[in-house]
Protein backbone atom coordinates (compact mmCIF):
# COMPACT_ATOMS: atom_id res chain seq x y z
CA UNK A 1 0.00 0.00 0.00
CA UNK A 2 1.23 3.68 -1.11
CA UNK A 3 1.99 6.04 1.68
CA UNK A 4 0.26 9.22 0.74
CA UNK A 5 -1.53 11.99 2.75
CA UNK A 6 -4.35 13.81 1.04
CA UNK A 7 -5.79 17.42 2.43
CA UNK A 8 -8.03 20.06 0.67
CA UNK A 9 -6.58 22.92 1.85
CA UNK A 10 -9.71 25.25 2.24
CA UNK A 11 -10.71 22.83 4.98
CA UNK A 12 -7.47 23.44 7.43
CA UNK A 13 -8.43 25.92 9.87
CA UNK A 14 -7.56 29.74 9.36
CA UNK A 15 -5.04 30.76 11.75
CA UNK A 16 -5.73 34.60 10.87
CA UNK A 17 -8.35 34.66 13.55
CA UNK A 18 -6.05 33.80 16.10
CA UNK A 19 -4.30 36.89 15.28
CA UNK A 20 -7.08 39.18 15.04
CA UNK A 21 -6.61 39.46 10.88
CA UNK A 22 -9.68 37.89 9.58
CA UNK A 23 -11.93 38.81 7.60
CA UNK A 24 -9.17 40.22 5.64
CA UNK A 25 -6.70 37.47 5.66
CA UNK A 26 -7.16 33.76 5.59
CA UNK A 27 -4.47 31.71 6.44
CA UNK A 28 -3.96 27.61 6.45
CA UNK A 29 -1.24 26.41 7.18
CA UNK A 30 -1.05 22.83 6.28
CA UNK A 31 2.57 21.25 6.77
CA UNK A 32 1.13 19.28 10.02
CA UNK A 33 -2.02 17.83 8.36
CA UNK A 34 0.02 16.67 5.06
CA UNK A 35 2.61 15.26 7.63
CA UNK A 36 4.84 17.20 5.25
CA UNK A 37 8.51 16.56 6.58
CA UNK A 38 10.91 18.18 4.01
CA UNK A 39 8.47 21.28 3.52
CA UNK A 40 5.51 23.53 4.37
CA UNK A 41 2.60 24.82 2.44
CA UNK A 42 -0.06 26.92 3.16
CA UNK A 43 -3.24 28.54 1.49
CA UNK A 44 -3.52 32.50 2.27
CA UNK A 45 -6.36 34.60 0.61
CA UNK A 46 -5.87 38.94 1.31
CA UNK A 47 -9.05 40.93 0.77
CA UNK A 48 -9.01 44.13 -1.47
CA UNK A 49 -6.61 47.20 -0.04
CA UNK A 50 -5.89 44.48 2.61
CA UNK A 51 -1.84 45.01 3.44
CA UNK A 52 -0.79 42.96 6.26
CA UNK A 53 0.39 44.41 9.30
CA UNK A 54 3.41 43.16 9.79
CA UNK A 55 6.83 41.61 7.72
CA UNK A 56 8.90 38.82 8.49
CA UNK A 57 12.52 36.88 7.12
CA UNK A 58 13.40 33.27 8.26
CA UNK A 59 15.97 32.26 10.15
CA UNK A 60 16.31 28.79 7.59
CA UNK A 61 13.25 28.82 5.53
CA UNK A 62 13.60 29.85 1.52
CA UNK A 63 9.58 30.39 0.15
CA UNK A 64 8.03 30.72 -2.76
CA UNK A 65 4.98 32.23 -2.91
CA UNK A 66 2.49 31.39 -6.13
CA UNK A 67 -0.46 33.75 -6.63
CA UNK A 68 -3.51 31.44 -8.30
CA UNK A 69 -5.93 34.09 -8.54
CA UNK A 70 -6.41 37.69 -8.22
CA UNK A 71 -3.46 40.26 -7.90
CA UNK A 72 -1.02 41.42 -5.13
CA UNK A 73 2.03 43.74 -4.61
CA UNK A 74 4.50 42.63 -2.29
CA UNK A 75 7.61 44.71 -0.90
CA UNK A 76 10.87 42.72 -0.73
CA UNK A 77 13.59 44.32 1.09
CA UNK A 78 13.06 48.30 -0.69
CA UNK A 79 11.70 47.21 -3.43
CA UNK A 80 7.54 46.53 -4.35
CA UNK A 81 6.84 44.42 -6.86
CA UNK A 82 3.50 43.53 -8.54
CA UNK A 83 2.28 39.82 -8.70
CA UNK A 84 -0.87 38.62 -10.95
CA UNK A 85 -2.04 35.40 -11.27
CA UNK A 86 0.33 32.38 -11.96
CA UNK A 87 3.04 34.93 -11.33
CA UNK A 88 5.85 33.01 -8.69
CA UNK A 89 8.24 35.22 -7.01
CA UNK A 90 11.48 33.16 -4.71
CA UNK A 91 12.25 35.07 -1.44
CA UNK A 92 15.65 33.98 0.34
CA UNK A 93 15.74 33.33 4.03
CA UNK A 94 17.19 36.94 4.61
CA UNK A 95 14.95 39.02 2.80
CA UNK A 96 11.92 40.78 4.78
CA UNK A 97 8.87 40.23 2.88
CA UNK A 98 5.09 41.76 3.27
CA UNK A 99 2.09 41.77 0.81
CA UNK A 100 -0.71 43.82 -0.24
CA UNK A 101 -4.22 42.31 -2.01
CA UNK A 102 -4.66 44.03 -5.51
CA UNK A 103 -7.67 45.60 -6.56
CA UNK A 104 -9.73 42.27 -6.43
CA UNK A 105 -7.27 40.78 -3.75
CA UNK A 106 -5.36 37.37 -3.94
CA UNK A 107 -5.31 33.73 -3.47
CA UNK A 108 -1.66 32.51 -3.30
CA UNK A 109 0.29 29.39 -2.08
CA UNK A 110 2.98 29.38 -0.21
CA UNK A 111 5.57 26.66 0.08
CA UNK A 112 8.95 26.82 2.59
CA UNK A 113 11.49 24.89 2.96
CA UNK A 114 13.37 23.10 4.37
CA UNK A 115 10.91 22.15 6.73
CA UNK A 116 11.91 24.15 10.25
CA UNK A 117 8.36 23.71 12.32
CA UNK A 118 7.65 26.63 14.05
CA UNK A 119 9.83 29.08 15.56
CA UNK A 120 11.82 29.82 11.99
CA UNK A 121 10.22 33.75 11.13
CA UNK A 122 11.17 37.18 12.34
CA UNK A 123 8.39 38.81 12.65
CA UNK A 124 8.27 43.14 12.42
CA UNK A 125 5.18 45.05 13.03
CA UNK A 126 4.21 47.90 10.95
CA UNK A 127 7.44 47.72 8.67
CA UNK A 128 5.44 48.56 5.46
CA UNK A 129 4.35 52.38 5.88
CA UNK A 130 3.54 54.88 2.76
Amino acid sequence: MAEYTVQNLKEVEDQAPNFGLSPNLEARMARVPLELQEFGISYQRLAPGFRLPFAHTHKNQEEVYLVVAGSMRVKLGDDIVELKQWDAVRVPKETIRSFEGGSEGAEMIAVGAPNTGPGDAVVEENWWVD
